[in-house]
């Protein structure tokens, strides 16, 4: 088992030089006493819990989850359709300290390993999943189908409830971290995996080759000049190049699934 991943532990977001001006299109609610970024039309028949990086609420997050539910508005359609998105703020007001980051002394290398294995255990997350999940179906009776997306340790989550009785249709994570080949063993629905360079191949593939066996409607395709989280905290929309694979990243999450929900 892969019990982090390097570049999760060594890189720190991407702060931008042009300010955090980005109007977010949803709100929040709160749900299982958890406060939640809702965003998508309330009309919308499909929906998706979204499970952020360790770094919490980013504006790259938050523009993700504006982009998965309904597209970029700057670009033709992609025809996936709508979607209503649950961005459910795990660590409250303490996630990951980016002071910490990169680690360079011994209390840094600590508190990164602490905090893996303590708020970012994926064993802590993955009991509140399906509570979660039936109180949104409660509150979203119009929503018929649903999928979980995660990011890093999100990945995780997302795949250990991916398995036998998930009430997901389909899910999808990014430049994953804290892999292990029996996690896909037990998957049994649709599911998309977008690795970044970062990831060991050495780990990843074999871990690729395990989710097709046992669930062949599953997709994988590696970014492979794009970092370890370009989809969330490390998204830096001053690039050009990397802006376009950010969005093409959420375009193949969308279309996955439109296909599956």
């Amino acid at each position: 088992m892969q019990t982090e991943s390097k570049a999760c532990c060594t890189r720190p977001p991407v702060v931008l030089r042009g300010g955090y001006n980005y109007t977010p299109k949803g709100s929040y609610a709160t749900h299982n006493n958890l406060r939640t970024y809702e965003t998508g039309p309330n009309t919308s028949k499909r929906g998706v819990i979204f499970i952020y990086d360790i770094f919490g609420e980013f504006i790259q997050t938050i523009r993700g989850a504006d982009i998965l539910s309904t597209g970029y508005p700057n670009l033709p359609s992609d025809g996936a359709g709508e979607f209503k998105v649950f961005m459910p703020i795990w660590f409250g007001d303490s996630p990951a300290d980016l002071a910490m980051y990169p680690p360079k002394t011994p209390p840094q290398f600590a508190y990164i390993r602490d905090f893996m294995s303590g708020p970012a255990n994926p064993a802590h997350t993955v009991p509140l999943i399906h509570p979660l999940l039936e109180t949104l179906k409660l509150a979203n009776p119009s929503i018929e189908s649903w999928a979980i997306l995660g990011f890093c340790w999100g990945g995780k989550v997302a795949t250990l409830v991916s398995g036998e009785g998930s009430g997901f249709k389909a899910s999808s994570q990014a430049h994953p971290s804290l892999l292990d080949v029996k996690d896909a063993e037990g998957v049994r629905i649709p599911h998309c995996v977008l690795p970044s360079r970062d990831e060991v191949p050495e780990v990843m593939e074999p871990w690729i080759e395990a989710l097709k066996k046992v669930s062949p409607k599953s997709y994988s395709e590696t970014f492979e000049d794009q970092v370890h989280g370009w989809m969330a905290s490390r998204a830096d929309f001053e690039n050009v190049r990397n802006f376009e694979e950010y969005l093409r990243g959420y375009r193949i999450v969308r279309a996955f699934f439109n296909e599956h929900l």
